[in-house]
């Protein structure tokens, strides 16, 4: 486990490392950056798993199970929201389903924690957490990443997830997601890019996402509005702090 400062989660869990470049979102994807300097620190966990490309470290496409971290949560005894793979997708088509299922017994077996479960492949968890050996879990949250109109498509496929939270990050948020449609989406969470290359966030698009959430009942959390300095820009938007989480579960 990694406490982390990412405001939406208490701690990172990472049984899988590595991912492949799948859409415009991952360009600057900070955990490229991150894993090339845990492989420069000696992780052998993060060696060879990005190489160099116009100045910057890009996934290869490997990826590595971690067969040692999967019963690290049974040690946790304070409650905790976790993150699950923040450097890598849990559902990239190389993490064999069985390893998936792994991972799934040991959410299941640590209902005190709260798992928080990203992927930009939600088409693949769909057909994974249908099968009859994967069951919905109350303490676990599925959700897809969605940067702009061009990647829309991923909101209807996560609303085909079983699960008790489903929810969608809107960020790095590059283009409007107007067109988007948020039912049955319990929770959204919005974000400028941040980082040395960090794109532009437009507040009108926020704006536009703060409506579609008031329109679905979807709880809006502001992460932040990025760019080179995130912390100088915050996360006020309208004069205040907006940190709504999913407080009840979706029928399924």
């Amino acid at each position: 486990m990694a406490e982390t400062s990412i405001e939406w989660t208490d701690a990172t869990w990472n049984p899988v490392a590595g991912c492949t470049v799948l859409s415009a979102g991952c360009t600057n994807c900070y955990a490229m950056r991150m894993a090339a300097r845990l492989d420069a620190m000696g992780q052998a966990k993060y060696s060879g798993l990005t190489r160099r490309s116009g100045g910057r470290a890009v996934w290869t496409g490997k990826v590595r199970l971690d067969e040692k971290s999967l019963l690290l949560p049974h040690s946790w005894s304070k409650p905790r929201k976790v993150f699950v793979n923040s450097m890598s997708d849990l559902f990239h088509p190389d993490v064999p389903i069985d390893f998936i299922g792994r991972v799934w017994r040991t959410m299941k077996d640590t209902p005190r924690h709260t798992y928080q479960i990203l992927t930009k492949r939600p088409e693949r968890m769909a057909d994974v957490l249908s099968q009859p050996s994967f069951r919905v879990l109350p303490n676990v949250w599925l959700g897809t990443s969605v940067e702009n109109e061009e990647v829309l498509d991923r909101l209807d496929q996560i609303r085909k997830v079983p699960a008790a939270i489903r929810f969608v990050s809107l960020e790095p948020l590059i283009g409007s997601v107007a067109a988007g449609d948020l039912s049955d989406i319990d929770w959204a969470i919005v974000g400028g890019e941040s980082g040395p290359r960090a794109r532009q966030i437009d507040p009108t698009w926020v704006h536009e996402i703060q409506q579609m959430c008031r329109k679905s009942g979807t709880a809006f959390f502001f992460k932040q509005w990025g760019g080179k300095n995130k912390k100088a820009a915050g996360r006020i938007l309208n004069g205040r702090t907006y940190d709504e989480m999913p407080q009840a579960q979706n029928s399924y």
